[in-house]
């Protein structure tokens, strides 16, 4: 429960942001905030419905298929790359070069994620990527 309470805090300091922050609001702003707070409400949910399973280092301590997962392998890094780009494309633009690095990195934990995975849960994991992407 207390990992679930943690995911909270993203939702907290883009709130404040938003909330204290003056900002003109811009086209670049608007689009920004259109990509950041359903990206954030859907990486919100994945760590939800990920619940106990959740860990930083790859395990195979379920497989995890309901909500998101039905459709989508890697909602956490999916939702969680698009709401960086969404705030850095509200904060400054120039910081969505670091996507040029992020995302090769999540691409490299997805893999190694799989591979254990495969490994522990064998066929059940097979027919479960032939059903989702990423």
């Amino acid at each position: 429960m207390r990992l679930n309470l943690i995911t909270l805090i993203p939702v907290i300091i883009v709130a404040l942001v938003l909330i204290f922050g003056r900002f003109a609001w811009t086209p670049r702003h608007i689009a920004g905030l259109m990509i950041l707070v359903p990206a954030l409400v859907l990486l919100v949910m994945a760590r939800l419905q990920l619940g106990d399973a959740f860990a930083v280092q790859a395990k195979a301590q379920k497989l995890v298929t309901h909500g998101l997962y039905s459709k989508i392998r890697n909602p956490i890094y999916v939702f969680g790359g698009l709401t960086i780009a969404g705030f850095f494309l509200f904060w400054n633009p120039w910081y969505l070069l670091v996507l040029l690095v992020l995302i090769p990195m999540q691409v490299v934990r997805a893999r190694n994620e799989e591979k254990v995975l495969s490994q522990t849960f064998g066929e059940e994991y097979a027919r479960y990527k032939a059903q989702t992407w990423f």
